[in-house]
């Protein structure tokens, strides 16, 4: 059998179920007694489809189409009644990762658009200082700030670290959120956003390294940048996928595939906040703090370690 005969045959039981899903989203009480029985027998119908697309279809698009779907249904199915709390925890200790380890493919494209403009800013603004400030309007006092040596950063004491935190995790939650939102240009103002900070990083670098005040940035920025930047790759990456969704929706209607995608990306999301809390306390209390350069980078080693070893491992069956 071909996969367009398989699809034929079997659409009209997927969009029902899809159709019920939808309206289970909110509970599955809100399903009449009928409902649930007919969801229970798509549901197993779908994983029996799954298993055959699995087998003769292994590469095409159909076979990811119904492992969404039935990943859906078990969710519905088997719902968590343990409360918020429950339903918390099995988020993070599972949905969260899971999700990150299915879509890992757009956070590395996140990730790419970011550093490619960082590699060119840096390169470009270690040979000509003045540069920067085309490559990034505004950027002339950061580069002032560098060349006469001047840590900005210490301004965070001064003005209260508890004070200081709540500011820097409103900002990098704004960032993230920006990242995730711009999907719905297509994914072109998510590209803006990771290219604009990843073009900043790199201006501030490279004017860092002309001047011989590479150590002082980076005993700054080490500890607390390994994961506020995986939380801005996370998050573009959100964004890619809604942008992608509406770009290639596949089996689906534009507005159906643009739906499921973005109940992925807003999981992602979610699991972002947290991290972006961690990472806030860490830039105002040990970041512009007076402990050694080791002890910082002691810090994003060991952070980093902890917060890919929990995304690459955590769920697993």
């Amino acid at each position: 059998m071909h996969a367009d005969d398989f699809i034929q045959r079997k659409r009209s039981s997927w969009e029902r179920l899809s159709a019920l899903l939808d309206r289970a989203g909110v509970g599955i009480a809100a399903l009449s007694a009928d409902e649930i029985q007919e969801l229970g027998r798509l549901y197993r119908q779908a994983s029996s489809d799954l298993a055959a697309a699995r087998r003769d279809f292994p590469r095409h698009q159909v076979s990811a189409y119904l492992n969404g779907l039935v990943a859906r249904g078990h969710g519905a199915i088997y719902h968590d009644t343990s409360g918020r709390a429950g339903r918390t925890g099995t988020f993070l200790r599972s949905t969260f990762p899971r999700t990150f380890r299915d879509t890992w493919a757009f956070t590395l494209a996140a990730f790419l658009m970011f550093l490619l403009p960082a590699i060119a800013a840096f390169i470009i603004t270690y040979r000509d200082p003045t540069l920067g400030s085309v490559l990034v309007p505004g950027a002339e006092q950061v580069i002032t700030n560098v060349e006469a040596g001047n840590e900005w950063w210490q301004r965070i004491n001064e003005e209260g670290r508890s004070l200081s935190s709540a500011e820097i995790m409103t900002n990098n939650i704004g960032v993230a959120f920006r990242a995730f939102a711009g999907g719905v240009t297509f994914g072109v103002y998510t590209l803006v956003v990771l290219a604009t900070n990843g073009l900043m990083l790199g201006v501030v670098a490279g004017a860092a390294q002309r001047f011989s005040f590479a150590a002082n940035l980076w005993g700054f920025v080490a500890a607390h940048g390994v994961i506020e930047l995986s939380v801005i790759f996370i998050a573009g990456g959100a964004g890619l996928q809604l942008g992608w969704a509406l770009l290639h929706p596949g089996l689906l209607t534009r507005r159906a595939a643009l739906v499921l995608a973005a109940r992925r990306a807003v999981l992602l999301l979610l699991g972002c906040v947290p991290l972006l809390v961690i990472a806030g306390v860490i830039e105002a209390f040990i970041s512009p703090s007076a402990l050694p350069l080791a002890v910082k980078l002691l810090v994003a080693f060991g952070s980093g370690i902890a917060l890919y070893t929990y995304l690459l491992g955590a769920g697993r069956s």
